[in-house]
C-alpha cells in the first residue's frame, strides 16, 4: 500500500508540471541516475521494481529543477528468498502444490513463465504481487498473463528463393498449425543443416501480427557441384606396382530444382574400369515422386563387359526418408572367347528400396547417419546355353558418426549384399567390392562374391573444423561358389582428412588381407583424394 501511495504522489506532483520536458529517477544508494521520456515512464519503472522483487520500494524525494524533475528513490532490499502462493489458474494448468517456500524467486518464476511459452503462449509474463511477510519473508502471488497461443501459420523466404515449390509445401506441411515453441523453431533450423543445397544465413526469424505468426527464412543457395578424385598406389595380382584412380563429378541444382548429374569413372589396378551416369530429379512434376536413372558400364580388361540400366521412381516419405521400385535391365557380353569362367547373359526384373540420411552439422563428415537397403527380383537367361533362371537379390548399407564426447567420434559402418539361384552364377555377374570407399586395404572392385558382408569401426579425432585424423579396422567375409571359397578378410589403417582452399583433403594408408596369410608391406595401399564444390 506505500508504494502505491508514492506513486501516486510522484504523479500529482509530475502532472502538476505536465510543462516540463526532463525526467531522472535517482537510486539513492548507488546514486545511478537513468533518464526517461515522461511521468508515465517512471510509474512504470518503479512498478517494475516490485516485479523485480524489491518489495519495498520507497519514494524519498522529488526534486524540480527548472525543465527537469528528479525523482530519488531507494529500492530496499532484494527479496529472491520468498513462501509463494500460485494463483489458480497455474495450479490447476500444471496439478502443482499450491504454496512452497523458495530459495530463488528468479528461477521459480523463469520455470513456470517456460511451462507457458512452451505451450505457444510466446508473450506469456509472470505477475508478482506482495502479499504481506510470514517469518521475516515476503509472501509473494505468482500469477499468469498469457495472451493468445500462438501457433507457426506459415513461412516468408527470402534470399534465395526459388526452391522447388514442393520443398516448401512439405516444410509447411511438417509444420504448419505446430505449437510455436522453442523446440519447433530449433527443428526447423534442424532441415537445413547440411542440406544438400540450401542452408540459412541466420537462425529463422519470427513476424508477429494480431492474427498470425510468420516465420522468415533467410536462405542461400549452396555450392553443390562438386569434384571428387582419388589417386591410389598398390600392387596387382602380379605383384607389380600400379597407378589407379577414381573421379566423381557432381552438376547439382543448375536448374533449382535439386536435381542432380552424376559422372563417375574408376580403373582398378587389374585393368578393369567402370564407368556410371546417374540422373536424378526429386520433385516431378512439382510432386513427393521422384525420378532416378542409372547407367553403369563395367568392363574387366579384354575380358568381359557389363552394361545395366536401372530406372527408378520413389517417394519423399518427408525430408530424410525415400521409398522406391526400380526396374533392371542388365547385359553382359564375354569379350575372350577363352574366358570360360564368364556366361553371357540377360537380366531383367524389377525391385524395391529405401533410404535414409539425417544430416550432420559437422562439415568434415557427409553425414550423421545413412541408411540404404533393397531387394531385387530377376530373370535372368544365359543366351548360349538357353537356361532361363529367377534370382533375388538383397543389399543393406548402414553407416552412423556415433559422438564419444569432445573431439572424439566412432564411425561405425557395414555393408553386405547376397544374391540367390538354383543356377550357379558365372564370374562375370558377381559382386564386386573392395577399395577406398568398401573394404579398404584391397584394390578396387577386386574382389568378387555372390555373398559378402563388410563391418568397420574407425576412431576420429576433430582437430576443430578443419581437419580430423582416423584409425580404423574392418572384418568382413565374402563366399563365391564357383570357386568354393569362403575367405575371412580384415583390413587396417589411417588417414587424415583437412580442409584446404580448393577443397576437403585425404590422405590414407591401408593394408588388407585375408586371415592367415603374412602381413606384407608391400601390399599396403596408399589413396590421396580431394574433394571440391564448385
Amino acid at each position: 500500500m506505500k508504494l502505491f501511495l508514492n506513486i501516486f504522489f510522484i504523479l500529482f506532483c509530475v502532472f502538476t508540471q505536465a510543462q516540463k520536458k526532463y525526467y531522472f529517477l535517482i537510486d539513492s544508494e548507488t546514486k545511478v541516475k537513468k533518464k526517461v521520456k515522461d511521468s508515465v515512464s517512471a510509474v512504470k519503472f518503479l512498478d517494475s521494481l516490485a516485479q523485480s522483487n524489491y518489495f519495498f520500494t520507497e519514494l524519498k524525494d522529488v526534486k524540480i529543477k527548472g525543465d527537469s524533475t528528479e525523482i530519488i528513490y531507494d529500492k530496499g532490499k532484494n527479496f529472491n528468498e520468498t513462501f509463494v502462493t500460485l494463483s489458480d489458474s497455474i495450479v490447476t494448468r500444471y496439478k502443482i502444490e499450491r504454496d512452497f517456500f523458495t530459495k530463488n524467486l528468479d528461477s521459480t518464476k523463469k520455470v513456470i513463465n517456460k511451462k507457458y511459452i512452451d505451450e505457444g503462449f510466446a508473450f506469456s509474463r509472470i505477475k508478482s504481487k506482495y502479499k504481506g511477510q510470514k517469518n521475516g519473508y515476503p509472501i509473494v502471488e505468482l500469477d499468469i498473463s498469457k495472451n493468445n497461443k500462438r501457433t507457426i501459420d506459415g513461412f516468408v523466404v527470402k534470399g534465395y528463393s526459388r526452391v522447388p515449390k514442393r520443398f516448401m509445401k512439405n516444410l509447411e506441411k511438417e509444420f504448419k498449425g505446430k505449437t510455436y515453441d522453442d523446440k519447433n523453431l530449433i527443428s526447423i533450423n534442424k532441415n537445413f543443416q547440411s542440406h544438400a543445397f540450401v542452408s540459412l544465413e541466420r537462425p529463422p526469424q519470427t513476424l508477429f501480427t494480431k492474427d498470425s505468426t510468420q516465420i522468415y527464412l533467410f536462405m542461400e543457395k549452396k555450392k553443390t557441384n562438386s569434384f571428387d578424385g582419388v589417386i591410389g598406389f598398390g600392387n596387382d595380382k602380379t605383384e607389380k606396382f600400379t597407378l589407379n584412380g577414381t573421379l566423381n563429378v557432381n552438376f547439382r541444382n543448375m536448374f533449382n530444382g535439386f536435381e542432380t548429374v552424376n559422372l563417375y569413372w574408376q580403373r582398378n589396378p587389374d585393368k578393369g574400369q567402370n564407368f556410371d551416369l546417374q540422373a536424378d530429379i526429386p520433385y516431378l512434376f512439382k510432386s513427393n515422386v521422384g525420378l532416378n536413372m542409372k547407367v553403369n558400364i563395367f568392363r574387366q580388361d579384354s575380358t568381359f563387359a557389363n552394361v545395366k540400366a536401372l530406372p527408378a521412381l520413389y517417394y519423399h516419405m518427408n525430408s530424410r526418408n525415400k521409398i522406391g521400385l526400380r526396374g533392371t535391365f542388365e547385359s553382359s557380353t564375354i569379350i575372350d572367347s577363352l574366358y570360360v569362367q564368364g556366361k553371357d547373359y540377360n537380366k531383367k526384373g524389377i525391385g524395391i528400396w529405401f533410404e535414409m540420411i539425417e544430416p550432420t552439422d559437422i562439415d568434415l563428415f557427409l553425414y550423421k547417419t545413412k541408411i540404404n537397403a533393397g531387394y531385387d527380383y530377376l530373370t535372368t537367361v544365359y543366351t548360349k546355353d538357353n537356361i532361363t533362371a529367377p534370382q533375388n537379390q538383397f543389399y543393406f548399407f548402414g553407416e552412423h558418426n556415433y559422438h564419444i564426447n569432445g573431439n572424439h567420434f566412432l564411425n561405425i559402418k557395414a555393408e553386405g549384399a547376397m544374391m540367390d539361384s538354383k543356377v550357379d552364377f558365372s564370374a562375370n555377374e558377381l559382386y564386386r567390392f573392395g577399395g577406398w570407399n568398401s573394404l579398404r586395404g584391397f584394390n578396387e572392385s577386386s574382389l568378387a562374391a555372390d555373398f559378402y558382408y563388410y563391418g568397420g569401426l574407425e576412431y576420429r579425432y576433430l582437430i576443430g573444423n578443419q581437419a580430423f585424423f582416423d584409425v580404423f579396422g574392418q572384418y568382413g567375409q565374402l563366399n563365391n561358389k564357383s570357386l568354393n571359397v569362403k575367405p575371412k578378410l580384415y583390413s587396417v589403417g589411417l588417414g587424415f582428412n583437412f580442409f584446404i582452399p580448393i577443397g576437403l583433403m585425404s590422405f590414407q594408408l591401408s593394408n588388407g588381407n585375408e586371415f592367415g596369410n603374412p602381413f606384407k608391406f608391400n601390399d599396403i595401399k596408399i589413396h590421396w583424394g580431394i574433394l571440391s564444390r564448385f
